[in-house]
């Protein structure tokens, strides 16, 4: 039976009583949940969807030429075990690329009680796609990915390599979900017929002709050995994985794609309060070092790129009934990082192997860290020039404040880092000299009140990349621009449980966080603003949710001169109370 306002209101009430009650002792934090499959939680009556609110691939309403079935697979006590591995073979069928998309699909199903798990998918080391799990219920759940992977397709016709996918889960008497998996790679070809102006501005079709540059001739995965999935872990701030690789001599342009998560004592970094408020207060608690993280690149020892990640939450982190049945941004698909180090060729064209690095500022255990090189190659010759015009040093501003007494106080952080690269590559094509100017900008507010058992965390990060291409006049022959910014807000309260029970409390939670992006490539731009707005309370035993009520709501918009798309939805109490969408430009929209 549908509750009625007056009861909701009556819980509401009850909630904010105890916001004015004697507090517990120790501080709020985010954290993971599991959804207990108690019978005060709903439990729907057949498996429900999941999804990650995402707008389409252009090439969603293209029909395909063939599909390749990747691998089928059960994940059940996989933990402390070798990630699934089978032999990769080409698909059949199917014309040789260049491919118009190509498109990565995998679903998923599970039933039971489980936490949410970390996974990664490699083809020959090199990593296709990072992800995670929902959290099932009794009565099941299942979900879909959709990926464009076009741009590794200079791999999908090798026949000497294995498709791997690490996903560690734990099956016993308690957490019963077992995860069924099935990944597809879906191929199109460019067909004429589709192409005409009006389909492509309905589909965003036009997008493959925006593209900065045709796929990659070649990817080098930049990995650990494979034993326990090809990504790299990283568990403090000393510690750094490398690996040698040489370049080939024919390299006009080099891109490097980066791939993070956090997890453990980091799953919440951002919330993290510094190492001297939990020694003052004698805390038991691994999350510290600040709410400050930094994953950086260095070749030889010399900086050449960071990034501040944008903050995934997955589907049992603060408040897991946020997260029924639409995911948080980023969960089901985590975003990777682009770094053009291609002015770094004069150093790398030398025929030596060089030491490509990839650690953590600030980190602690443990994040998963590994990447990708893209190389794009000179076919009319065996040697390429190249040189360094310009090496900037980053230059960076850093303020760390805090303030506390016991319990309560705030932590600040302001970080801003600049830097700059300059070089030259001669090729059959031209002689070219590519800048890469980058910026981003953090500010960091996390707040402790009532004791501790308020906290509010405010972070604001900004990025900014230029990528200027000249000719050898000194013409501009390309020129983009990306820029990001990722707001979040995160209000967590502690408030003493209907028993004395220790381990029995009530969380009144709040999230909000967006991904917005503009991206221009000479005369095209593209806009895209996703955000989420979820509010809630839940009653807690350990870290099993007995009870509780959320909701979150979601926009998302996106725009180039060709195409546009926007999405609204709600979800409430583990249902889609409203769901619109549109494909009409009638109205404009911005990040």
């Amino acid at each position: 039976m549908p509750e009625t306002n007056q009861n909701k209101a009556v819980k509401f009430f009850f909630i904010l009583a105890f916001l004015t009650a004697t507090t517990v002792s120790l501080p709020s934090s985010p954290d993971r949940f599991l959804r207990s499959a108690s019978k005060y939680l709903r439990s729907p009556d057949e498996p429900q969807k999941y999804e990650e609110i995402r707008r389409p691939l252009p090439s969603d309403q293209l029909k395909p030429s063939c599909s390749h079935v990747l691998l089928r697979h059960s994940f059940a006590n996989t933990i402390n075990g070798p990630p699934f591995t089978t032999p990769y073979t080409p698909p059949s069928g199917c014309t040789s690329p260049p491919w118009c998309y190509v498109v990565l699909y995998l679903r998923a199903a599970s039933s039971g009680d489980q936490y949410d798990r970390i996974s990664g998918l490699w083809l020959g080391g090199v990593e296709l796609l990072r992800t995670s799990t929902a959290e099932p219920n009794p009565s099941g759940i299942f979900w879909n990915v959709r990926k464009d992977v076009t741009r590794y397709s200079s791999l999908f016709m090798k026949s000497d390599l294995n498709i791997t996918m690490m996903l560690e889960n734990i099956v016993n008497e308690v957490y019963t979900g077992i995860y069924h998996i099935n990944v597809t790679l879906i191929f199109y070809e460019f067909n004429p017929i589709a192409s005409n102006l009006k389909i492509n501005s309905r589909l965003g079709f036009m997008e493959s002709q925006k593209r900065d540059q045709t796929p990659a001739d070649m990817v080098i995965p930049l990995c650990d050995g494979g034993k326990r999935g090809f990504w790299f872990m990283i568990e403090n701030p000393a510690e750094t994985y490398s690996k040698r690789i040489q370049i080939p001599s024919n390299t006009r342009q080099i891109v490097l794609e980066l791939y993070i998560s956090f997890h453990g004592d980091d799953e919440f970094w951002y919330s993290n309060p510094p190492n001297s408020y939990i020694k003052t207060n004698n805390l038991a608690t691994g999350r510290g070092n600040g709410a400050y993280r930094e994953v950086f690149v260095k070749i030889d020892g010399r900086y050449v790129g960071s990034e501040v990640p944008f903050p995934v939450i997955f589907t049992g982190g603060i408040n897991p009934l946020f997260w029924e049945p639409i995911v948080a941004i980023g969960a089901f698909n985590l975003p990777s990082y682009d770094m053009d180090l291609t002015p770094f060729l004069g150093l790398l064209l030398d025929g030596k192997s060089h030491e490509f690095v990839l650690g953590v500022n600030d980190g602690i255990s443990y994040w998963l860290v590994d990447a990708n090189l893209h190389l794009w190659l000179d076919h009319e010759s065996s040697n390429v020039e190249a040189g360094s015009r310009l090496y900037d040093s980053p230059s960076r501003h850093m303020v760390r404040q805090e303030e506390f007494e016991q319990l309560d106080g705030s932590f600040r952080v302001e970080a801003e880092v600049h830097s700059e690269y300059d070089g030259w590559v001669k090729s059959s094509r031209a002689n070219l000299t590519t800048m890469v100017k980058s910026m981003f900008k953090v500010d960091s507010l996390v707040r402790f009140e009532k004791n501790g058992t308020y906290k509010k965390v405010e972070q604001r990060v900004k990025t900014k990349r230029i990528i200027e291409v000249a000719s050898e006049s000194g013409k501009l022959v390309n020129r983009v621009v990306q820029q990001r910014t990722y707001p979040l807000t995160v209000i967590t309260s502690t408030l003493r449980g209907l028993t004395n029970d220790k381990d029995m409390y009530l969380l009144v939670t709040n999230v909000s966080h967006a991904f917005n992006e503009r991206h221009s490539a000479g005369e095209a731009l593209t806009q895209i603003s996703n955000r989420q707005d979820s509010e809630g309370w839940m009653e807690v035993e350990d870290h099993n949710v007995l009870a509780g009520e959320a909701s979150t709501r979601q926009s998302l918009s996106y725009i180039d001169e060709a195409s546009c798309y926007s999405r609204s939805i709600v979800a409430a109490n583990g249902e889609i109370v409203e769901d619109s969408s549109t494909d009409s430009c009638t109205s404009s929209s911005s990040s």
